[in-house]
């Protein structure tokens, strides 16, 4: 349990630290600010700079968009393991408020989601859950709602040779 625990909290610490140092995000000013050693939890923060502001001055929508873009989907390929194939499939925008300054969104998935998905699935079938993000500035102000959908399917049992 102690070494399992260990390589979880290092493969979680590994994974934020390379999202960190990935180039569209180090470009965008994209930082892991939290990745749970259970992969259940995430934070993300953005700054506004002049790499990534608009012409009018506020956060760029691609930007926001990036720096929420793959985290439901490691955090689902985390949890559930080598015997499901996971894939963003859609996401939707929503631009509430400009984001003059940082901005912060919040990733969890919890027991329920992941009994569901592998209810529907069980049999092989794909399921395409629909999860949602909202991006907040430093006051807590919205910026913006993430609409992500998903695509699970068990993958089929190996052949035997």
């Amino acid at each position: 349990m102690r070494k399992w625990l260990t390589q979880r909290v290092g493969k979680a610490r590994l994974l934020r630290w390379f999202l960190t140092l990935y180039p569209p995000y180090l470009g965008a000013g994209v930082r892991v600010q939290a990745l749970s050693a259970d992969f259940r939890h995430a934070k993300v923060r953005m700054g506004l700079g002049w790499y990534n502001r608009n012409y009018v001055g506020t956060q760029f929508g691609g930007s926001l968009y990036s720096m929420v873009d793959p985290f439901y989907m490691l955090l689902l390929i985390e949890n559930l393991g080598r015997d499901y194939i996971v894939w963003d499939k859609a996401a939707s925008i929503d631009f509430i408020s400009p984001g003059k300054g940082p901005v912060y969104a919040e990733f969890s998935i919890d027991d329920a989601l992941l009994d569901q998905i592998r209810r529907q699935t069980e049999g092989g079938e794909k399921y395409l859950p629909h999860l949602k993000v909202e991006i907040h500035d430093g006051s807590g102000t919205l910026v913006a709602r993430v609409d992500k959908t998903l695509y699970v399917r068990r993958k089929p049992p190996a052949r035997q040779a």
